[in-house]
């Protein structure tokens, strides 16, 4: 997968696959790096994550851990290869707002060369929102 590094506004010095169209252009765009405390992915939650309840969608929590699964487990692949989510599971526990700045952390449980395992937990504004785990199928590109 194709890290790019933003190099402007709020997420400036984070990275983003700008090349996954789902995620990037219609979901997101979401974001990730490595701190001091691990790999984190994140947003700011917008208008278009909202449902007609005025908090995010569950669909959008979901598609935004789906991508955490990834830059979560991210060190363990190389640029030539991607992944698929072969499971996932997750519970609802709040309803983020907009303007709410929405995080997810966690970590890799194990596996091995193609799988991974990965839990973690999304927050909104450090308020537990959604926790999650599932599994990533790792391919080598072929040309």
């Amino acid at each position: 997968m194709t890290k790019t590094l933003i190099e402007s506004g709020e997420f400036s010095g984070w990275e983003t696959w700008t090349n996954e169209p789902f995620e990037y252009d219609s979901a997101g765009p979401f974001y990730f790096r490595v701190d001091d405390k691990g790999p984190v992915a994140a947003f700011r939650a917008e208008h278009k994550h909202m449902n007609a309840g005025g908090v995010m969608h569950g669909g959008c929590l979901m598609t935004f851990a789906d991508f955490a699964l990834f830059a979560i487990a991210h060190d363990g692949c190389s640029e030539d290869a991607y992944g698929v989510t072969v499971a996932f599971s997750s519970e609802f526990i709040s309803g983020p707002v907009i303007g709410d700045y929405i995080e997810a952390r966690g970590e890799v449980l194990g596996g091995g060369r193609s799988i991974s395992f990965v839990r973690g937990l999304v927050t909104s504004n450090g308020r537990p929102a959604l926790n999650f785990s599932g599994t990533i199928k790792r391919f080598v590109k072929r040309d």
